[in-house]
């Protein structure tokens, strides 16, 4: 009896390492058919606002209202704060700390963006920028004589950031 109770043992922890690293594998395996899935679904979600926006450019007539300016160009407080939800999806597409990011790379892009040119020697700069959410920013620019606002529309791909004017709006 004392000598058949090790190999008694042995094969009860042999059994259990083999059930314990089956069900390790087919975890993994649904995970991997969970992120699948995952990811077509937001490829798919892409082509459809893809496919609106086109369509929204066909259908509409150009914008012919100006925005009046709020008390010293700036924006509302509550306006352009990242939720947690957004920071981790953005975090996830390889930036560090979003918010600053983003913020960071709009100023040194900002004259490639502002499709405006400055007039009696003023230079176009933004003054005040807020991210919306993890695809929209805004944005006011001004050269002290002339100014207007824009919606940005930016995508993160391993920690790259491309920005695409989505509307400008001079005032």
């Amino acid at each position: 009896m004392q000598r058949i109770f090790p190999w008694i043992l042995a094969g009860l922890f042999l059994f259990l390492a083999l059930y314990f690293y089956w069900q390790q594998r087919e975890a993994e395996g649904r995970l991997a058919i969970a992120d699948s899935q995952v990811e077509a679904i937001d490829e798919e979600l892409a082509q459809k606002d893809e496919a609106a926006d086109s369509l929204e450019e066909m259908v509409l007539p150009p914008d012919t209202m100006n925005l009046v300016p709020p008390g010293g160009a700036a924006f509302v407080d509550e306006l352009g704060t990242l939720s947690a939800s957004d920071i981790q999806r953005l975090k996830r597409k390889g930036l560090k700390n979003p918010e600053t990011d983003l913020m960071n790379d709009l100023s040194r892009k900002q004259r490639e963006l502002i499709p405006v040119e400055g007039t009696m020697g003023g230079t176009m700069t933004i003054r005040d920028s807020r991210i919306l959410n993890d695809r929209y920013a805004m944005a006011y620019y001004e050269d002290g004589h002339n100014g207007g606002y824009m919606l940005l529309k930016y995508a993160v791909s391993n920690g790259n950031i491309n920005w695409t004017v989505v509307d400008n709006s001079p005032l």
